[in-house]
């Protein structure tokens, strides 16, 4: 089933432990499929608590989980698009999987700004993503550019200085936000580049006890860091001038940012379970999770729901913790994915020309020759 992270298939590897058959005869990997979850759990997670960032302990969980999860999430999504080409089947998939997901949830946000919000002069644009769906626009960028990647000899360093000029130029503006684009696009790359034997090394132990005073190191830093570094360092959305910072800091800061969420992936990933465990199912529908849980964010926001003086207690920041992992989980689950699937994941097998190689191929195979007994009268 096509999620971000997997509408296309990765070449065939050896059955990993905990692995299970897909639709189609295809293995899904566990591993893969857990830490898809548990990155849409911080995803949504993250959601809540930047609502909340009059609190500094809140800040500090904020800006740690800020460095990895969406850099795991494209990682991922650069290791599943190592088999993009221009194919026809290929491009079916990217348009039905992320183009129309896309241009169906920035109308339906759009919408429900306009009347939940009670803004009844807010246009709907497909140039300016709604909050969290930039990530659709990056991605088909980022797949439909795969070729280039798979065909220039050192791609991650090409990758890293348009990250950095990206990080210089405020004039890209806005559109399709193409600055994270950019900026992001290193651990795309990067993930094009992994082959299986790279999420070995992940998975020891070693790495995964080496993770921990990594993750301490990183909260202290986060939190020290507070009065100086602005959260646009890690959203990846503006350059270096919109954050008031002299133009030549905006590689410098990208780049060592970029570094610092590279070591907390590895971190992270070294703790994601590799057999199946009750959760891993859910990995397949993270999209569904993805595009939907922002609007209970949005409906928080339009109610003021977030003002509440109860939230700014340690166990009302807890409850809504509770609360943002269990939503998006549910919003994962099989009945919201076969409810939706037909924007989400629609076939649209009507929008398509059949494949002219595909069809030559159909007709060249040979006809079964009928076998009959001696004697046998044949109808007519």
């Amino acid at each position: 089933m096509q999620t971000p992270a997997d509408g296309v298939p990765a070449p065939r590897t050896r059955t990993p432990e905990g692995s299970r058959p897909a639709p189609g005869g295809r293995q899904r990997d566990a591993f893969f499929d857990n830490a898809k979850y548990l990155a849409i759990v911080l995803v949504a997670v993250g959601h809540a608590w930047g609502q909340l960032l009059d609190d500094g302990a809140v800040e500090t969980a904020y800006r740690v989980v800020y460095t990895f999860h969406m850099p795991a999430f494209i990682l991922i999504s650069g290791y599943f698009s190592r088999s993009f080409d221009l194919r026809p089947k290929h491009v079916q998939r990217l348009i039905t999987g992320v183009v129309v997901p896309y241009v169906v949830f920035e109308t339906a946000y759009s919408l429900f700004q306009r009347y939940g919000n009670d803004e009844p002069e807010h246009g709907i644009t497909l140039l300016d993503p709604t909050y969290h769906l930039w990530f659709l626009c990056a991605l088909f960028v980022w797949r439909i550019t795969t070729p280039v990647w798979r065909t220039i000899r050192h791609p991650l360093r090409v990758s890293l200085v348009l990250a950095a000029l990206g990080s210089v130029s405020p004039q890209i503006g806005d559109d399709l936000e193409l600055q994270r684009v950019l900026q992001f696009l290193p651990f795309f790359v990067l993930g094009l580049t992994l082959r299986p034997e790279h999420f070995r090394m992940v998975k020891r132990r070693s790495v995964r006890l080496a993770s921990v005073p990594v993750f301490v190191a990183a909260a202290v830093t986060a939190w020290a860091t507070m009065p100086y570094m602005r959260l646009g360092w890690l959203y990846h959305s503006d350059a270096a001038q919109e954050l008031d910072t002299a133009w030549w800091a905006g590689p410098l800061v990208v780049w060592a940012t970029l570094g610092c969420s590279l070591v907390m992936t590895v971190c992270f990933l070294a703790w994601v379970p590799r057999r199946r465990m009750w959760f891993t199912s859910l990995g397949a529908g993270t999209i569904y999770g993805y595009l939907l849980h922002a609007f209970l964010v949005r409906a928080g926001n339009y109610t003021d729901f977030y003002d509440q003086p109860a939230l700014h207690e340690p166990l009302g920041v807890l409850g809504l913790t509770v609360f943002a992992a269990a939503a998006v989980t549910l919003l994962c689950t099989r009945p919201v994915q076969r409810a939706l699937r037909c924007v989400v994941e629609p076939r649209m097998e009507w929008a398509f020309r059949r494949d002219a190689g595909e069809a030559a191929r159909v007709r060249e195979q040979p006809r079964p020759v009928e076998v009959r007994a001696p004697g046998e009268k044949v109808s007519v």
